[in-house]
């Protein structure tokens, strides 16, 4: 199951009487978590019938306890176990209660940064009667898109670059975005554009100076420009880490690569697709495919790996940060 139907079957008033949500991404937990915790009883019902507890100061045999009440003046009663991931080692003495659980209790695990062992019998009887939903971290190439629908659900727009910013300075951490997006919103008019600008003034961001920008200078053999952009990275190491730049230049030109391989690159969305980047950014990989043919992708491929590990202090220790972009640019460019 998705969060979306999750959440909808909760808002037509279907519910399983458990819930095991996990995952590496804690953001799609929480926002499950919280919909049940604010949205399944009223004001009222909430004094009785809805408590939290949490995994590092509780028992399964409590948390069963609990869970075996019953609601008092309401149809059910919530019970909320956060970081549950603290009950790893005990979580198998559950299997009982799910055996024979409770129909009028909503019992909840909110277990995050992990995995369980699903191989258990106690995950596989859970299945069976509630929702076992995992929580997966979106890969690097899909955060735009979400960021985009993200602001779309809060009344805004948001321009590609500025979604990309977003990525190269807080990283996919959707729970960090999120609260830096929060802040956006307050700020400006409902229906607003969300443009690199606004994320430069209020986040503070370098519209001009990031590894976007780089990307782009490098793609259109703009050297100028290029060495402006690591100037600034060697003035401001702790903004602009080396490996993380080595790292999506080389995403970059692996899909630069992928892109000499395409049989048709005359059409922008199948470019897009194949390349599982935006639409918008197709005009940067046909630039840069016209300035670096395959031969010489794969020569900076190979450039960018013995970067990463000089950037490690493999083969170059002590050797400057800068002076190791300052090289590898030029092999790139030249």
């Amino acid at each position: 199951m998705t969060v979306d139907t999750i959440i909808s079957d909760l808002k037509k008033r279907s519910f399983k009487p458990i819930y095991f949500l996990y995952g590496n991404e804690p953001y799609f937990i929480d926002q499950i978590t919280d919909y049940i915790e604010n949205n399944l009883l009223d004001e009222a019902e909430k004094g009785f019938n809805q408590v939290v507890l949490y995994g590092r100061d509780v028992s399964i045999d409590a948390i069963v306890s609990q869970a075996k009440r019953f609601p008092m003046m309401a149809d059910y009663q919530v019970v909320i176990v956060k970081e549950a991931q603290h009950l790893a080692r005990t979580i198998h003495q559950l299997e009982a209660y799910v055996d024979q659980v409770q129909p009028t209790t909503i019992l909840v695990f909110n277990y995050k940064y992990k995995s369980p062992d699903k191989r258990k019998s106690v995950f596989k009887k859970m299945a069976k009667v509630g929702v076992l939903f995992e929580s997966k971290p979106l890969y690097e190439n899909q955060v735009p898109a979400w960021i985009a629908n993200y602001v779309k659900t809060k009344a805004f727009m948001i321009e590609p670059k500025a979604s990309l910013m977003l990525v190269e300075f807080l990283g996919t951490e959707l729970s960090k975005i999120t609260n830096e997006l929060q802040k956006l919103f307050i700020v400006l008019d409902s229906g607003s554009t969300i443009t690199p600008e606004i994320v430069e003034k209020n986040i503070g961001i370098s519209k001009d100076y990031n590894n976007f920008e780089l990307r782009h200078a490098i793609g259109s053999k703009n050297i100028v420009k290029a060495n402006q952009i690591i100037t600034y990275f060697a003035q401001n190491p702790k903004s602009n880490p080396t490996v993380m730049t080595i790292s999506l230049l080389n995403s970059f030109f692996t899909q630069l690569l992928q892109y000499h391989a395409l049989p048709n690159k005359t059409n922008p969305k199948a470019v897009a697709a194949a390349l599982r980047v935006n639409p918008f950014f197709v005009k940067d990989y046909t630039l840069a495919g016209k300035n670096y043919p395959m031969r010489k992708v794969s020569q900076i491929i190979a450039y960018l790996r013995e970067a990463d590990l000089k950037s490690k202090g493999v083969g170059a220790r002590d050797l400057p940060q800068a002076d190791l972009l300052k090289e590898l640019l030029f092999k790139i460019m030249h």
